[in-house]
Formats: structure tokens, C-alpha cells, sequence
């Protein structure tokens, strides 16, 4: 039956951290009614609608996961985290190719694919659907016509939420709630693997035995800190550490700034020269990785490193799970509003908290 509800109504029965209040207020009622009958007519007339189903089976043995929504890498990794819980199933993955090189030695997908070219003559059982956009009903109703398929996201959209939590809940939700709310909390991060041979070419980098690793750059200005050569300064000078900064093209002016300003050994940079998974295997080799929120974070998280990480707009109750070793800072509007003092006493918590144990060893 048609209702709006369905555009934005969380599905399963345990709480995650989530934004919709804030959305139902500023989104008029029309217009979620309205994006959902899109979608809704549109599924009807590529013929998907009778073959929508709600759960995950026992003979669901062959699965693609069809992944299109999540734009940016870090999305990708939080929204298939919770391929983890299909065990006993070989899950096949079709993203975009901006995203598929994470997934590259993958040890929970059997194949990765970004042309979809390549799955037509493929015999799955079921498809996992990110979401309902017409994007990703167009490339199902292309290449599986008339297979079953269960959504992610469904029509649910716009709202923001604690992405990988809503993964992890809802996978739980579609296999029949196999585990407790407690159990998927504990689960709940992301996944992702380092291939042998990124492995093997970072090794050959020679990276300090101690560092601490500063993603540098960003894409959007009020999620990129101004304030790099402060922390550096700090560190170089108070506690003589050595510094491995880290970033993609839009890093190289910072990047430039910092090694004009501190002609020093102690400083290595990887800026633009490594892949998103190099990049990710450099991080999980340091002491502490100092960042603001991005991808790399996630990346971070999910090699278990350690991370001081500052957000804006977005709390972290909205990024990171109880599994993260993450130490938030966050501010309302832009992370440059954080001060480099609290950065700086973060991380000198984080270190005196390592000296008295290593006391007490």
C-alpha cells in the first residue's frame, strides 16, 4: 500500500543514531510523498515490483550485491560492511569502478565487478539492492529481469544516519534477526582487506618503525583543517616524533606548505603517490592516525587503527561504533573551529595513557 512513511520509516526494531527528525522538518511532507511514488512507479513499469521480496533464505545460496548509491569510498565501505553476516552465502559485488578497487582482495566478496556487462550470463538466486533509485532498478531490470530482490535502503532515503549501524541492523533485520541487538553492536565496522601486493609494495617504502600518520586535503572546506603545521610544529618539537602526511590530489597545496615550512627528515609525505588501499595500509603501519572525517577514517577503522579524528556538522555518534578506536572532536559547523590546543591534548592523552602502561607492563 502506498505511504510516504516508507521513505523514511526505519524498518527494524532496535534504535540506531539517526538524523530523521531533523529531515522530516526540513523536507515538506509532499515532497518525500512524492519521491517515493517516483520510485514506486518506476520499479512498476521495469516489471520489478512482484519480484520485490523481505528476507534473505537458506536457499539464497548465490547472491550479487548491486551497489551504486554510495558515492564516495568511505559510503561504499560503511553501506557493504554487513557483508560479513552472509555467511554460508557466495556474494558477489557490482559497483562503480571508482569504488571496486577496495573491494580488490576482498575476503567475504567471491568476485567484484563494475561492468555490468559481465553479470548478464551470471546465475545468481537473489540481489541485494542498495536502494530504489532508478539508477540501480535500471541496471537490475537489465542484467537479472526476473529475479527476487531485497533493498538496503528500500525507498528510505535522505535522512542521514549512522550508515554502518544502519547496514548491520538491516542485514540482521532481512536474515531474520539471527543475532541480538548487543551481538550486532559489538559486530558492527567496517571490513575491508589489503592485497599481497599492496602490502608488499608499501613495504618496500621503508616507513619509520614509530610515526604518526595526519591525513591532510578534503574535499568539502569545512570537513578540511587549516591547521596542519601547528599540529606538526607540536609534534616535531615536543615530542620528537616522526610524521608520515597522507592525502589525494586536493592535498598537494597543504602538502607544499608543510614541507616548505619544515625542511625535515622526520617528515615523509605519500601525498597523491598511493592507491586509497595503500594509503589505508600506511595508516594501519603508525602509531596514531590524526584525520578529519573521511574516508581514510573509515578505511582506518576498518584495519583497527588508531584514530583522533575531527568532525563537523555530522557527530560522531553518526560515524563511528562502539568497535572504532577512534577519539572524536567535534564542532557544529567546521572542524577549523576546533582548536589545535584540543587536538594537541587529545593526543597527549592518548600518549600519557600508553606511557603508564607501559609502566604497569
Amino acid at each position: 500500500m502506498l505511504g510516504f512513511k516508507k521513505t523514511y520509516t526505519l524498518p527494524f526494531k532496535f534504535l540506531i543514531p539517526t538524523y530523521i527528525d531533523q529531515f522530516t522538518n526540513d523536507m515538506p511532507v509532499f515532497d518525500r510523498l512524492l519521491k517515493y511514488i517516483k520510485r514506486y512507479l518506476y520499479i512498476l513499469i521495469k516489471g520489478q515490483k512482484s519480484l520485490e521480496v523481505f528476507d534473505i533464505l537458506d536457499k539464497h545460496k548465490k547472491i550479487l550485491w548491486i551497489n551504486f548509491s554510495a558515492p564516495s569510498l568511505g559510503d561504499s565501505l560503511m553501506d557493504l560492511s554487513s557483508r560479513i553476516l552472509l555467511t554460508n552465502k557466495l556474494v558477489d559485488l557490482l559497483t562503480s569502478e571508482k569504488n571496486a578497487h577496495i573491494f580488490s582482495a576482498d575476503h567475504y566478496f567471491s568476485h567484484v565487478y563494475s561492468d555490468k556487462k559481465e553479470i548478464i550470463k551470471k546465475s545468481y538466486d537473489l540481489v541485494i539492492l542498495d536502494s530504489y533509485s532508478t539508477r540501480s532498478i535500471k541496471i537490475k531490470s537489465e542484467i537479472l529481469p526476473s529475479l527476487e530482490y531485497v533493498g538496503m535502503y528500500g525507498y528510505f532515503n535522505g535522512p542521514e544516519v549512522n550508515r554502518v549501524l544502519f547496514s548491520f541492523h538491516k542485514m540482521n533485520h532481512i536474515l531474520g534477526y539471527k543475532k541480538s541487538e548487543t551481538e550486532i553492536n559489538s559486530l558492527a565496522k567496517c571490513y575491508m582487506d589489503i592485497s599481497l601486493d599492496d602490502q608488499r609494495l608499501v613495504s618496500k617504502f621503508k616507513l619509520p618503525n614509530v610515526f604518526v600518520s595526519i591525513v591532510i586535503g578534503g574535499e568539502w572546506g569545512y570537513r578540511s583543517y587549516n591547521y596542519w603545521i601547528e599540529i606538526i610544529d607540536f609534534l616535531l618539537n615536543d615530542q620528537n616524533i616522526k610524521i608520515v602526511i597522507i592525502g589525494s590530489d586536493n592535498a598537494k597545496e597543504t602538502e607544499k606548505l608543510i614541507l616548505n615550512k619544515f625542511q625535515n627528515t622526520n617528515i615523509t609525505s605519500f601525498v597523491a603517490k598511493c592507491s586509497f588501499n595503500q594509503s589505508a595500509y600506511i595508516i594501519s603501519k603508525s602509531k596514531l592516525l590524526i584525520c578529519c572525517d573521511g574516508g581514510l577514517m573509515h578505511a582506518a577503522n576498518a584495519l583497527e587503527s588508531r584514530v583522533i579524528v575531527l568532525f563537523a556538522r555530522l557527530e560522531s555518534k553518526m560515524q563511528l561504533t562502539d568497535s572504532c578506536n577512534a577519539f572524536p572532536l567535534f564542532d557544529e559547523l567546521d572542524v577549523n573551529n576546533i582548536p589545535v590546543e584540543e587536538v594537541i591534548s587529545k593526543y597527549c592523552e592518548i600518549f600519557n595513557s600508553d606511557y603508564k602502561h607501559l609502566q604497569n607492563e
